[in-house]
C-alpha cells in the first residue's frame, strides 16, 4: 500500500494568530500519527501573512516533541537562504533530540519574493545555481568526521540525516537522480512538469549508499468531506489563496465562499486550472477513486497530502477520510 504523509504550511486563518496555527499543527500531527501517516513535513516560507512556518526547524522541534512515532521534517528548507553548516547544525540538533524521526527536504527556491530574499540574506550574492554544491557541502557535514577536518557540524557529523531533493521542475529531478537521493515533486502547486520530472528522475537515477533505487513522493492537494458539495466549498479557501498569491496580494487563509470560481475573471480561472490540476476534491468515495487513479497514473511511491482548509475540525476530518481511502 502506498504510504501517505502530510505537508503542513501551518496556515494562519483570517481571524486567527500564529499561536493558533502552531496549536493546530500539533493537533494535526498527533491526529495523523494515530491514523498511520508516515511523515509530517513543514515548509519554509517568508513574509507571507497566511503561513506561520518561517522558522521551520523550530516548529519541527515543537511538533516532534508532541508526537512519538511519525517522522517530522522539512518540505522543505530553501537552501539558498542559509549557509549549509547552519542547516547541518540545526538538523543535527533535531536528529539528536529525536533519533530516527527527522527528514530534511531541500529546495532551491527562496520561498519568498526578491525583497524578502534580500532581507533574509542581506544581499543576493548567493547563487541559486550553486544549489548542487550546497547540497554536497551539507551532505559532507552529516558524514563521519574525517581526520584533520577543520569545519564540522556539532551536532551533525555522523548522524546521516535523510536528505530529500524537492522540486517543481526538471532541475530537481536531475539532481536527485545524480546524487541517488529520494525525490519529492511539488505537484500540489506546480503540476505542469510532473510526469516529465518523474520519468527523468527514474531514467537518470544512480544508486548510492543512501538509496538503491528511485523513490518518488508526490505532493497532492486533497479536500475531503462528507459530500462532494461540501468538499468543493472547503476547497475555495485554497483557491482564494492561490489567486491572491499569484495576483501579488497574499492574505491569511480565508473562509470558504460559495460559488467563488463563478465570480473570477478568465485570467484568475486559468490560475486555478493550472495550480489545482493535481487536486482531489470530494466525498470519501470520490477521494478514494482520485487517490488510486493518481497513484496508478504516476507510480508514486508515496503521497504527501496538503489540505489547506479554513476550519480546523474540517481539516482533521479531511485527513481522516484520505487515510480511510487507502484501506
Amino acid at each position: 500500500m502506498t504510504p501517505l504523509s502530510v505537508l503542513d504550511l501551518a496556515p494562519i486563518v483570517e481571524g486567527g494568530t500564529a499561536a493558533d496555527s502552531f496549536r493546530n499543527s500539533v493537533e494535526l500531527a498527533q491526529h495523523c500519527e494515530r491514523l498511520g501517516y508516515r511523515r509530517f513535513w513543514l515548509a519554509e516560507h517568508h513574509s507571507m501573512p497566511g503561513v506561520a512556518s518561517a522558522a521551520t526547524a523550530v516548529l519541527i522541534a515543537h511538533v516532534a516533541a508532541h508526537t512519538g512515532r511519525i517522522r517530522v521534517g522539512a518540505g522543505g528548507i530553501m537552501l539558498p537562504n542559509h549557509a549549509p553548516l547552519v542547516i547541518a547544525e540545526q538538523f543535527g540538533t533535531l536528529a539528536s533530540l529525536f533519533p530516527g524521526r527527522i527528514d530534511l527536504g531541500l529546495g532551491r527556491a527562496p520561498g519568498s519574493d526578491q525583497a524578502t530574499a534580500r532581507a533574509l540574506r542581506r544581499n543576493l550574492d548567493t547563487d541559486p545555481d550553486a544549489f548542487p554544491q550546497d547540497v554536497l557541502e551539507l551532505m559532507h557535514y552529516f558524514a563521519p568526521e574525517q581526520p584533520g577536518q577543520r569545519v564540522r557540524a556539532v551536532p551533525g557529523a555522523g548522524l546521516d540525516v535523510p536528505i530529500w531533493i524537492l522540486g517543481s521542475s526538471l532541475f530537481g529531478a536531475q539532481l536527485a537522480a545524480r546524487l541517488g537521493l529520494p525525490f519529492a515533486f511539488a505537484s500540489h502547486f506546480a503540476p505542469a512538469q510532473m510526469m516529465d520530472a518523474i520519468a527523468l528522475y527514474r531514467s537518470l537515477f544512480q544508486p548510492s549508499d543512501k538509496l538503491d533505487k528511485p523513490y518518488v513522493m508526490l505532493g497532492v492537494s486533497v479536500f475531503a468531506a462528507d459530500t462532494d458539495e461540501e468538499a468543493h466549498l472547503l476547497a475555495t479557501s485554497m483557491q482564494q489563496a492561490f489567486v491572491n498569491l499569484r495576483s501579488g496580494r497574499p492574505t491569511r487563509l480565508q473562509p470558504p465562499v460559495p460559488g467563488y470560481a463563478d465570480a473570477l475573471n478568465e485570467h484568475e480561472r486559468a490560475i486555478l486550472a493550472h495550480t489545482m490540476s493535481c487536486s482531489i476534491i470530494g466525498s470519501a468515495a470520490t477521494v478514494a477513486t482520485g487517490i488510486k487513479d493518481f497513484i496508478a497514473r504516476t507510480g508514486a511511491d508515496e503521497l504527501m497530502i496538503a489540505s489547506q482548509i479554513y476550519d480546523h475540525r474540517a481539516r482533521l476530518h479531511a485527513y481522516t477520510l484520505a487515510a480511510q481511502a487507502m484501506n
